[in-house]
């Protein structure tokens, strides 16, 4: 069983493991540290609770950002064994749900040319191409896809955020 929750630092170990292995540019645990303490930022791990008795473990991860009427997403990413199994469609949609609670405006991102996976779950939940940023992975100055969801201010799916202490009232 898998489940949805804030990050904690007991999790930390696992979500700099998915990193590591997911991007070329890995963030450190600092970062992810420092992420925490952030009173815009978001991190949340997708939990799979063991029915065995084994220890639970984060086995993917969204970063994102609630900015005014906007949320950015950072990162989503899914430990490689446990890919294909539609924990980023999940998490991608729980921030979309989040933006909406929070009568948020947009959701942005930035994506890899080459990350044709990623180009495709963001396009089929209705973010589109609006831009490039050249060279914007300086490891190997590979272009960013900018992309952009939109909600529809008369969509009855954007609700009043549901009293989740995590889920800060928007300025």
């Amino acid at each position: 069983m898998y489940e949805v929750g804030p990050c904690q630092e007991a999790d930390l170990d696992d979500v700099v493991d998915i990193e590591r292995r997911a991007f070329k540019a890995p963030w450190t645990r600092q970062i992810f540290l420092e992420e925490l303490c952030r009173e815009w930022a978001y991190l949340d791990v997708m939990r799979e609770r063991p029915t065995d008795g084994t220890r639970e473990r984060a086995v993917a991860f969204a970063n994102y950002w609630l900015v005014r009427d906007e949320v950015h997403i950072l990162n989503i990413a899914t430990h490689t064994e446990q890919r294909r199994r539609g924990h980023a469609t999940r998490l991608l949609v729980h921030v979309l749900e989040f933006a909406a609670r929070h009568r948020c405006k947009y959701v942005t991102l930035e994506v890899r040319r080459s990350n044709q996976v990623a180009l495709g779950l963001y396009r089929a939940h209705g973010f589109r191409v609006v831009g490039v940023r050249p060279n914007y992975y300086v490891e190997d100055r590979e272009d960013a896809i900018v992309m952009l969801f939109e909600f529809d201010p008369a969509d009855p799916h954007r609700r009043e955020h549901s009293g989740d202490p995590r889920e800060r009232d928007p300025e």
